[in-house]
């Protein structure tokens, strides 16, 4: 029995989403394997060093800037499959040196050359699952925009965010995974060379079988392989139909903005600066992508070891809570999968940052007021407490009294990590990746991408390089005044600064895009800009016939201009002229 449609381009995202694995278990491993006392005896002395212990995990997102880098040329030229192939061999690569590390140098290495095959993969992700359906958008951190490229509509606001789950579950990975080892192989070289030998895992299926998945439609049709494009968009679609009237509909639309872009030439990196609606993309997809790091969520995600260190706890109920944090993360993102065919973009976007700097502010308030003071666990103390109750006076109980109220507080602190933690991954997390990725056309949107994605490696890399330096510089409590509220406040002014100036992109086409961005007004409230779309018009008018090629949806609905239908038949003229 063939697979349908719907779940075969599920199933392509999907695999195209192991990328997002790859990611999220770096992240999340590094957290786990930097308190192992071992690795501080093989990293030497210099470990002891700020800036050093900063550099081992910041590196790797300095790996994933410059890894970006050559994405706009390497994805142009040779598809994106072969491109994330080549990005998961360096990943590979630098994962190996990771593992066998003898020393800090040579750690370093590994991290820069895992975080360079990461930057490519990433910066993929959306762009092959933004580019195979007319009718969706995108929508990173890794894998994102690979397997957009041929996303059906029904499916978009799912793929659009699936990757950032697939993050979720390498976090998630990372975590129990670094908790297993601390708590069974403690002082070993084993409690963190399995946890860093464990992340080549995910990239080797995708290395041996992304060329099995089908090459985006869209760059097939930039290339002028319009037979290849149209069997794709068919075995997506309509079970291989040729003559489906939503694939010839969508590679109609394809053809539409292809030829207007031929018609302006080729991408140039000036242009994304001098034509003003391509700007204001660029504009808003780089300062998205640099505001959420200011939420503070590297801070907690890199540290989190060091700042429940200095609260008292254990390191091995330290890794505890962050496995329980991963999984209050992916509760989030399937919160997110839920929610964001309804939601639309703007909403959990200005949700999601107040609430993020509303925790920074109370958990702020709770380390400054109570510093933290555990020593071992809660019910060491509650012995304590109740022996102390029948041998010494009511003095000493009241005292382990209070000492209660700051193990409280301390508790109350590593909940408020947990709250911060659910609204980012349900909220921001996974549409950081997509707004961005899905507001270009397709003649720009490699060069764009790799624009606005450089925005979270270098912001990723200045908040990994400079908590270690504030924490040993400025103390906790200063930290908590003079650091944490920066990230409180940075979170009320990103919700403010979307609601003032993003449009709206749910249920609107790629192709809509330069149209959507050339007609809306700078500040968005107030007008329809603001509002979300019938998630299943554009759809809708793909399967009628009824729409506008590159044009946006509500002008298609009812009729066309002249112009319009001028440019169609041109388009239909060049198409036959081709064929001849």
């Amino acid at each position: 029995m063939p697979i349908q449609p719907k779940v075969y381009t599920w199933l392509c995202g999907l695999f195209a989403s192991l990328g997002s694995i790859i990611f999220g278990y770096d992240l999340g491993v590094i957290a786990g394997i930097l308190p192992a006392p071992d690795f501080a005896r093989v990293m030497g002395s210099r470990f002891n060093n700020p800036n050093l212990f900063g550099l081992i995990t910041s590196i790797f997102v300095l790996g994933c800037f410059f890894g970006m880098i050559p994405v706009a040329y390497a994805a142009d030229k040779f598809g994106r499959r072969k491109t994330i192939q080549l990005g998961a061999l360096v990943y590979v690569f630098g994962g190996a040196l990771q593992t066998g590390a003898q020393n800090m140098d040579m750690m370093l290495a590994g991290r820069f050359f895992a975080g360079f095959g990461v930057g490519i993969m990433s910066d993929l992700a959306p762009l092959y699952q933004v580019g195979g359906n007319s009718t969706s958008k995108y929508q990173r951190k890794i894998d994102d925009s690979a397997a957009s490229e041929y996303r059906t509509s029904n499916l978009e606001d799912i793929l659009d965010v699936i990757t950032q789950f697939m993050l979720g579950i390498g976090a998630f990975a990372a975590s129990w995974i670094t908790y297993g080892c601390s708590a069974g192989l403690k002082g070993t070289q084993a409690e963190w060379r399995i946890p860093l030998g464990i992340q080549i895992f995910p990239a080797l299926p995708l290395i041996s079988f992304i060329l099995l998945l089908p090459e985006s439609p869209r760059w097939l049709a930039e290339k002028g392989q319009y037979d290849e494009a149209k069997a794709t968009l068919a075995r997506l679609h309509a079970n291989g139909n040729l003559k489906d009237p939503f694939v010839l509909s969508q590679l109609e639309d394809i053809k539409a903005d292809i030829q207007r872009s031929h018609d302006i030439g080729a991408a140039t990196w000036t242009e994304l600066f001098t034509v003003p609606s391509n700007f204001r993309r660029l504009a808003l997809g780089y300062i998205l992508q640099f505001s959420v790091q200011m939420t503070g969520v590297s801070a907690i995600q890199y540290y989190s070891t060091t700042i429940f260190t200095t609260m008292g706890f254990s390191s091995t109920r330290i890794l505890l809570f962050q496995s329980i944090n991963s999984i209050i993360a992916l509760i989030g993102e399937a919160c997110c999968v839920l929610w964001i065919d309804s939601t639309g973009r703007r909403t959990p976007l200005i949700v999601g940052n107040v609430v993020s700097g509303l925790s920074f502010v109370v958990g702020s308030i709770l380390m400054a007021r109570w510093p933290g003071t555990v020593n071992n666990n809660a019910s060491d103390l509650i012995h304590e407490h109740w022996h102390t109750r029948r041998t010494t006076s009511s003095l000493v109980s009241t005292t382990l009294k209070g000492r209660f109220l700051t193990i409280y507080h301390d508790y109350a602190a590593a909940l408020q990590t947990w709250v911060f933690n659910f609204f980012f991954s349900a909220c921001i997390g996974p549409l950081s990746w997509a707004y961005p990725a899905e507001i270009y056309s397709t003649r720009t949107r490699a060069k764009a991408t790799a624009l606005t994605s450089s925005a979270s490696w270098i912001s990723n890399f200045f908040i990994a390089e400079v908590t270690p330096i504030a924490f040993s510089h400025i103390g906790w409590k200063n930290v908590c005044f003079r650091y944490y509220l920066v990230f409180a406040i940075c979170g009320h002014t990103n919700a403010l600064f979307v609601w003032a100036f993003y449009p709206e992109t749910t249920g609107r086409r790629l192709e809509e895009m330069d149209s959507l961005f050339e007609n809306s007004p700078l500040f968005v409230p107030g007008t329809q800009y603001a509002k979300a779309q019938d998630r299943h018009l554009a759809e809708r008018e793909l399967r009628d016939g009824n729409f506008v090629p590159a044009n946006v949806s509500e002008r298609a609905g009812g009729y066309r201009h002249d112009e319009d239908v001028k440019d169609i038949e041109e388009i239909g003229h060049h198409d036959s002229e081709e064929k001849h």
